[in-house]
């Protein structure tokens, strides 16, 4: 990593956690994670953020529920899409970004989307790197991750779902994962953002709304990917008008981590031309 700063904000009453790296002077960028047991911006973007930083000015928020944010109690508080959503859009204005760059993964791109659907002045350029918006059911290759048990083996199956079949999985990276994922405050918040998506039956939104997003968008995915097959990037590319696609062969769902030069390689290209790619 470069030289990169741990920053807390205030983003719609809740304390969040979130790094930041670059020339504040460059155009934003904002790295938001996927939402599997154990996962922050750090762990997500580590080997991303180092070359971004050299262009962009990057901040990488932990998402409500994750990492060093806080993590709402309250009984009316519901991990929901569109809780996130509101966040991330609470987090941009908090921090004055001028329509920023959103990149997500998984969760966090879903997260980008929703707030390119509420508020597409606020965003200049989209990034959906194997995002959800389209999982309309609780598939098998979901299952560990939504039915997680918070155990090491639980890890490792966790992680097995969503690399692809030439992804080493380290002792580190399970014990990393696994002692974030067992914090109590974490755990409690994680079993709520999984019944969430229980109750509602995935994290889909309604198509119609998704093809109103005339945003620029940069759909990529990994040819392995079990948790958002290419049919869902396929369907992304049908629905927004403005987009592009690029698809990384003997990748999971991990595009960031699995194949982090050649995934910031076409995010850099995309975000630096004037049209696409």
């Amino acid at each position: 990593m470069p030289d990169y700063t741990s920053c807390y904000v205030n983003a719609d009453g809740i304390k969040t956690h979130y790094l930041e790296s670059g020339n504040r002077n460059r155009p934003p960028v904002v790295l938001i994670h996927g939402g599997g047991a154990g996962a922050d911006a750090m762990g997500n973007w580590r080997h991303v953020m180092p070359q971004l930083a050299q262009d962009f000015y990057i901040v990488a928020p932990d998402m409500v529920g994750f990492g060093k944010t806080e993590k709402p109690c309250t009984d009316g508080y519901r991990y929901s899409q569109s809780a996130r959503n509101d966040h991330l859009a609470s987090f941009i204005k908090a921090l004055g970004l001028n329509t920023p760059a959103l990149v997500g993964n998984s969760m966090g791109g879903a997260t980008a989307l929703g707030v390119a659907m509420a508020h597409p002045e606020m965003v200049g350029k989209l990034v959906l790197m194997g995002s959800a918006g389209l999982n309309s059911e609780i598939t098998e290759e979901l299952k560990p991750i939504i039915y997680y048990d918070f155990t090491r083996d639980g890890m490792r199956r966790l992680i097995k779902a969503l690399t692809g079949s030439r992804f080493i999985i380290t002792d580190d990276l399970v014990d990393f994962r696994y002692k974030m994922s067992i914090d109590p405050d974490t755990r409690r918040a994680y079993e709520k953002v999984m019944a969430c998506i229980r109750e509602d039956g995935g994290l889909a939104y309604k198509e119609d709304d998704i093809a109103r997003v005339k945003t620029p968008t940069l759909v990529v995915n990994g040819k392995q990917d079990l948790v958002v097959p290419l049919k869902n990037a396929y369907r992304f590319l049908e629905l927004l008008d403005n987009s592009w696609g690029y698809f990384i062969p003997h990748c999971g769902h991990w595009a960031m981590i699995e194949a982090a030069d050649d995934f910031t390689h076409i995010t850099r290209a995309f975000l630096l031309s004037e049209g696409g790619v």
